[in-house]
């Protein structure tokens, strides 16, 4: 596979960004060569700036659940473009695009657009603690909530314990409020809210966790969960960045039928723009500003280009059977992978929901923490080379977790599963 143009692109970014990227993992520094530096997509396919073509499955990490280019996200996009990019007040796209919502979801009765999930989860955590007056928070192990400097922990030793912080630059007394226990863990879970239920503000979980790994909860663990929060008076924050819109169209909350307190959303309501979310009950969300005394603002919130590709999106998205048929698809190609791993006696299996898969090398029937996950990555490192070679784009990380789209066809998926297996055949020979 040619590489010279990214190779040559590569080095010069080198010179003007930490790392020669925007954001780490594009780096490639988990996998092999330099990144590829992509030039245009198109339905289920991308190619790079060598002219490589491949069938993408890393779909912008998520959003990209129509595909490249969608021709309804385009045509919204160029239309409204017309009219200008930002105007700093309010349109009436953001109306629009919040009923498409709202009037779809259970969960929330009001919504606050902002730029970022990462945005989104930091908001919805200032309002939690505004909300209740408190100011601990439980995280759990495994579970990335964006950069926000309170969640950029990890845990101490113990069954509950208060965070230590994982990034430098975020000091001990921002990580001090922020107590991690594990996954799928109801000993530790009881043991937390025992000794904190009195200054606990909320309880943040992705109920799909599916940024380091695919990490599946029992969906008693989630139930627990609920039910330990209510009893103390507790919010639950679900993290849907990832698993909003992609599971079910209110997410895993309606994949569980799990009503939480707090939802944020991202990736797919911008279409592939930046867009992110927060949510809740009228009781708790006027609690934001101007309504209440929890402030939060942002200028490009709510901006008109991203309302309308987030419209186009969503309206495909709410079309009777597009879950039931993105998962039936998904589950054919991983069927056929898995069924052919399983015949040579490969540790290897694709773990899925919904249309989210992840690639694990394990013999494990089921990895649900964070400390079930191998920690050699070099036969991932071996069949993303592979996979590329073949045509194939995956996430550049052992942890990152796969999508597939609409336009994934049943011709596309089948043959990109052959590419899988072949891949497969090589690196365990």
């Amino acid at each position: 596979m040619e590489r010279k143009r990214s190779e040559e692109l590569y080095n010069e970014a080198l010179n003007y960004f930490p790392g020669g990227v925007n954001s780490p993992v594009r780096a490639f520094k988990a996998v092999e060569g330099a990144p590829l530096f992509i030039k245009k997509g198109q339905g289920p396919h991308i190619w790079d700036e060598d002219g490589n073509k491949f069938i993408d499955f890393c779909c912008s990490f998520g959003p990209l659940i129509l595909g490249h280019n969608h021709p309804d996200v385009h045509e919204n996009i160029t239309e409204n473009l017309q009219n200008g990019t930002s105007f700093g007040a309010p349109t009436k796209l953001e109306n629009e695009l919040a009923d498409i919502i709202l009037s779809r979801n259970p969960f929330i009765d009001k919504i606050r657009f902002v730029s970022s999930g990462t945005e989104a989860v930091m908001s919805g955590i200032r309002l939690a603690r505004g909300y209740t007056g408190k100011n601990k928070v439980i995280k759990f192990e495994g579970c990335y909530h964006g950069h926000v400097d309170s969640l950029l922990v990890k845990a101490g030793s113990g069954l509950a314990t208060f965070g230590e912080s994982s990034s430098a630059g975020v000091p001990d007394n921002v990580a001090a409020d922020t107590i991690v226990i594990p996954l799928n863990d109801e000993q530790a879970l009881e043991a937390c809210f025992e000794k904190y239920k009195d200054e606990l503000a909320c309880a943040i979980i992705e109920p799909i966790p599916a940024n380091n790994g695919l990490l599946l909860q029992e969906k008693s663990f989630l139930l627990k969960l609920r039910e330990l929060c209510t009893a103390n008076g507790v919010l639950l924050f679900f993290d849907e960045v990832i698993s909003g819109f992609r599971v079910a169209f209110s997410g895993a909350a309606e994949y569980y039928d799990i009503a939480p307190d707090i939802v944020s959303y991202g990736k797919i309501i911008g279409g592939g723009l930046p867009v992110g979310a927060y949510g809740a009950k009228e009781h708790i969300m006027k609690s934001v500003s101007p309504d209440g005394p929890v402030y939060q603002a942002g200028t490009l919130s709510g901006n008109p280009v991203a309302m309308s590709a987030g419209i186009a999106q969503l309206s495909v998205c709410s079309q009777k059977g597009f879950y039931e048929d993105q998962e039936e698809r998904t589950k054919m190609m991983v069927d056929h992978i898995n069924s052919h791993a399983s015949e040579k006696g490969y540790d290897f299996e694709i773990f899925t929901v919904g249309s989210i898969f992840w690639l694990a090398f394990s013999d494990k029937d089921a990895i649900r923490r964070a400390d079930e996950i191998g920690s050699d990555m070099t036969p991932f490192k071996m069949l993303h080379k592979a996979l590329l070679e073949r045509g194939v784009y995956v996430g550049p990380s052992g942890y990152e977790v796969g999508f597939v789209s609409l336009v994934h066809s049943e011709e596309i998926l089948k043959e990109a599963s052959e590419k899988f297996c072949d891949a497969l055949d090589e690196i365990f020979a």
